[in-house]
């Protein structure tokens, strides 16, 4: 059967493992142009990512996305690349097994999850605003449900680790307020940003430590569905009842109070400075 390509692309983070591969393939089976922007390759046997890479359908583009010097790069790339983008899914991301620091000596968890899908979404704002979708889906979590505190003056340098709900859960809430707060601005100039949950999905590759505890993984491995579970719930938010509706947080397809509303405007404060410092100011 020959695919009807579409004229709309649409650029995944992540594209090549877990949920952000499962998007991939199904976008390439509906005929989409995608481009992903990705630390590591794709799997070397798959032959529907083999045959899109042959007939450009499906473009690559490279980056540490946690350093802001190979981020800027692959940006440059991309928008000598691209000509338009209609969709910008912001999905790069995971939960890490230990406090760690970014280059730029930001924890983990907010460097990658919160502070550089603002990056991608401001740098990439021109080739989304050529587009016709012209829509922004910012990968969140449930996990945000269990917090009972959320600091935003611990995002950078968090006093204590806990797998799963301590930094990952509190960037991921980061990242659903500065949606929320960025959400009208953007969407007068025309661009729609949402965040969304993809919902517990088996992600878990052997070999690789884990930020999820030891109790969760067995559970995972024999309960959670398959990852194009939450690929069709990313997909959703992007296009699905919701795509008029700016800055909502959705967890199976269904709009969900977000807590901690009260803090959005200081956590946008927060992250727009660090664009502003660390990576506009140094563009060229």
């Amino acid at each position: 059967m020959t695919i009807q390509l579409k004229p709309e692309t649409a650029l995944i983070t992540g594209a090549n493992n877990g949920i952000g591969l499962a998007l991939t393939r199904r976008m390439l089976a509906e005929g989409w142009q995608i481009a992903a922007l990705i630390r590591s390759a794709f799997p070397a046997d798959d032959d529907q990512i083999r045959a899109a890479l042959s007939s450009r359908q499906l473009r690559i583009y490279t980056a540490d996305l946690s350093d802001y010097g190979s981020l800027r790069t692959a940006l440059d790339e991309i928008r000598l690349g691209e000509p338009r983008l209609d969709l910008l899914f912001n999905n790069a991301g995971g939960s890490f097994p230990e406090l760690s620091y970014s280059k730029q000596g930001r924890e983990m968890h907010f460097e990658l999850q919160a502070v550089v899908p603002y990056i991608i979404t401001m740098e990439l704002k021109e080739l989304l605003l050529k587009g016709s979708l012209r829509t922004v889906i910012n990968t969140s979590s449930n996990a945000t449900l269990s917090l009972k505190k959320f600091d935003p003056a611990q995002l950078e340098r968090p006093a204590a680790f806990k797998k799963l709900f301590g930094p990952y859960a509190t960037s991921k809430m980061a990242l659903s307020l500065w949606t929320k707060e960025m959400a009208p601005q953007l969407a007068n100039e025309g661009i729609m940003i949402r965040s969304a949950d993809p919902g517990g999905n088996n992600t878990i590759r052997g070999g690789k430590k884990s930020g999820l505890p030891f109790w969760l993984r067995p559970i995972i491995k024999m309960f959670f569905p398959h990852p194009s579970y939450g690929a069709g719930l990313l997909y959703n938010a992007a296009l699905g009842k919701h795509k008029n509706e700016p800055g909502v947080f959705l967890i199976k397809d269904e709009v969900s109070k977000l807590k901690f509303a009260d803090q959005g405007p200081a956590v946008l404060n927060k992250i727009q400075e660090i664009y502003a410092r660390e990576f506009a100011a140094v563009r060229g």
